[in-house]
């Protein structure tokens, strides 16, 4: 199939997508009220927005915790640019507003069609143009080389999976990737996969979350948490996908020891209320961190229902359980656990951190297993020794201070971050 016939069957696509628009946000609202905001400027109407000469695109939480490097580098400069970052979930818009404030715009970006991405560049006027991860988006791209923006892709990762999705529509991924001035990959593998499908100026520059520090109040706000909870043996079950909290529940409330703590932390906040009652229905005691109470010591699960706080919590668990890996989700982040020298658990599911999990495992940080009963014997064993926790803790640190760096390769690759 041809470009063209490609770039209308994409159009076609858009459009047919398009009356059921508000329908997806009417309803995503019911859980997350975020969706009921803002909502022009998923079509492109973006408000006041004087021009912005550096923009990033970072689509949710993990990407805008991965962009902190590179904000802080532009906010670092003298003057510093007037910085743009756009995202597409209220749980991302709400972490970058987090991590800063006033010193960066940030607005939802528009939706993929033509017009909308176009009115969207004239508004904010960019000259530089960074995309963390992996948002190939075609009419974005398009757009931003009619408005000249120049355009990097950074943090890419592409997995085989999604490789074989893209080559459907080979012609239009070509045109695409080829739209960028320079790909900053996260690994080797991920750099051949982009260079297949017609990326040009490909490097290796690593992963930008292992250049994320634990805030300076994390710490302080660990101690708290175990000040909170006791003596007792803390297992994190960390950033948890929908039907994780079923099987981690129904292991820990079987087989678990009766003085451990479980503390949960639901990877989106709409699902908290759900997690608690689960919980509840699962016969274990509840308390919820947003009480602010100490926890009891007939407690047997607290619910971590904040944003903004995992390091704290990597920093109070004896041990943490890695959500999204396992149920086939793909893993989510186990740098920040490693960071602060938090002892890791992966179940079998760690696709979208497929190297830094095997480099994890090889260097001692973290330990596989199959499934939630495994976890449960995973943690015990570890509960019951203090001397192989310290071991993987010290390793989990090691590990993160052996892999940073990607922020300053791909700053070098910006060319120093001067917009054109």
């Amino acid at each position: 199939m041809t470009l063209i016939l490609q770039r209308a069957l994409y159009q076609l696509l858009l459009w047919l997508t398009l009356p059921w628009i508000p329908l997806r946000l009417l309803l995503r609202g019911v859980r997350e009220r975020g969706y009921w905001r803002h909502v022009s400027e998923r079509f492109g109407w973006m408000g006041t927005l004087p021009g912005h000469p550096v923009w990033i695109h970072a689509v949710s939480v993990g990407e805008a915790r991965a962009a902190a490097p590179l904000v802080a580098k532009f906010l670092a400069q003298s003057p510093a640019p007037p910085l743009l970052i756009t995202c597409m979930t209220p749980a991302g818009r709400a972490t970058l507003e987090q991590l800063f404030g006033e010193h960066v715009t940030v607005r939802y970006l528009p939706y993929d069609f033509a017009g909308a991405m176009a009115f969207f560049l004239r508004q904010a006027q960019p000259r530089l143009g960074i995309i963390m991860e992996t948002e190939l988006w075609p009419n974005l791209v398009r757009a931003s080389q009619r408005a000249g923006v120049k355009l990097f892709l950074v943090n890419a990762r592409l997995s085989a999976r999604s490789a074989r999705g893209y080559r459907k529509l080979a012609a239009l991924a070509r045109a695409t990737l080829s739209g960028f001035e320079a790909v900053a990959a996260q690994t080797q593998a991920d750099a051949r996969r982009l260079l297949d499908l017609g990326a040009r100026s490909v490097s290796v520059s690593g992963n930008l979350k292992f250049d994320v520090d634990p805030p300076a109040t994390a710490q302080e706000l660990g101690r708290m948490f175990r000040q909170r909870i006791g003596p007792r043996p803390v297992w994190l079950a960390a950033s948890t996908r929908e039907g994780e909290e079923r099987l981690v529940l129904e292991a820990f409330a079987h087989t678990a020891p009766a003085e451990a703590l479980l503390v949960l932390v639901p990877r989106h906040p709409q699902r908290f209320d759900g997690v608690a009652v689960l919980a509840r229905s699962s016969g274990l005691s509840l308390q919820r961190r947003s009480g602010g109470e100490a926890v009891r010591a007939s407690t047997r699960v607290w619910l971590g229902d904040s944003l903004g706080e995992m390091f704290a919590y990597y920093q109070a668990a004896d041990c943490a359980l890695i959500g999204g890996s396992l149920l086939p989700y793909g893993g989510q982040n186990l740098i920040e656990a490693c960071a602060v020298g938090c002892p890791v658990i992966l179940g079998p599911h760690t696709e979208n951190f497929k190297q830094a999990a095997e480099d994890a495992i090889a260097q001692g940080a973290a330990v596989r297993v199959a499934n939630a009963e495994s976890w449960i014997g995973e943690a015990a064993r570890l509960m019951r020794d203090e001397v192989a926790r310290q071991r993987m803790g010290e390793a989990g640190k090691a590990f993160t201070a052996a892999h940073k760096g990607a922020a300053g390769r791909v700053w070098a690759l910006l060319g120093g971050a001067t917009p054109p």
